[in-house]
């Protein structure tokens, strides 16, 4: 579970306005801020810094976890453990487990990547801090926690004011 931390907080009302915060809180050296938006807006991991996610390995390893499983399993049941002779036909025959091997692949590779979404998330958050309700319409912010480098509160409210933040909040999040 992630943990609350304390912090200031700017809110914006325009898209366009946040990009340009961000870009310029990282540019002043935070290291750990937060942009807080209903949906994606485009052009907000290069603004933030955000560096590739590692999901998408733990889905390819775990694929290949779950195809080697299938492999095994079919092999397993079909030439070692139940050996049925159906028509004269090899007891481990490839292109009739190929379904099975695909199913397993997706499945653990589909909830691996759910797993690893929550775990990269922090979720399950159990009663969140609310920055303000209307985040999760059509507001945006920049959350910079207590702990960040360069933490000062007069130049980070100057700064948010300075970019056209709406309003700066001393807040948790």
């Amino acid at each position: 579970m992630a943990k609350i931390v304390k912090g200031i907080a700017g809110i914006w009302e325009d898209e366009h306005l946040i990009l340009k915060a961000a870009a310029k809180t990282r540019e002043m050296g935070f290291q750990k801020f937060e942009a807080i938006s209903a949906y994606p807006v485009h052009g907000m991991e290069e603004a933030c810094g955000i560096k590739r996610s590692w999901i998408p390995y733990v889905t390819f390893v775990m694929g290949v976890v779950g195809l080697t499983a299938g492999l095994l399993l079919t092999w397993w049941t079909s030439a070692v453990d139940w050996k049925v002779n159906v028509g004269g036909k090899p007891f481990f025959s490839l292109p009739a487990f190929i379904p099975i091997m695909f199913e397993l692949t997706i499945l653990f590779a589909a909830l691996s990547s759910v797993v690893a979404l929550f775990k990269a998330c922090g979720i399950p958050r159990i009663d969140p801090p609310i920055i303000d309700p209307d985040l999760s319409s059509h507001k945006f912010a920049i959350f910079i926690p207590h702990n960040d480098v360069n933490y000062d509160e007069s130049k980070i409210e100057a700064m948010f004011k300075e970019l056209g933040a709406t309003s700066v909040k001393k807040t948790e999040y």
